[in-house]
């Protein structure tokens, strides 16, 4: 005879598998949640840590804001 919580653990793990493959597909198929949206990139391209685009001059309005 088999054993139910084997059966049990095998079917929850086939459920959360199949959860993650149609998270995973709706995902791909959603694309970036914001428009615009890439991977990190730096100013300069060297590595640096601060990202390109960090400039509060780019926004207007924003001048005034530094951290």
């Amino acid at each position: 005879m088999d054993d139910p919580r084997r059966f049990t653990l095998h079917a929850f793990l086939l459920l959360l598998v199949a959860v993650f493959a149609v998270s995973y597909a709706v995902g791909s198929w959603a694309g970036p949640v914001a428009p615009g949206m890439h991977g990190p990139r730096t100013a300069t391209g060297d590595g640096g840590s601060r990202p390109a685009g960090d400039d509060a001059e780019d926004m207007p309005g924003m001048g005034g804001m530094h951290g």
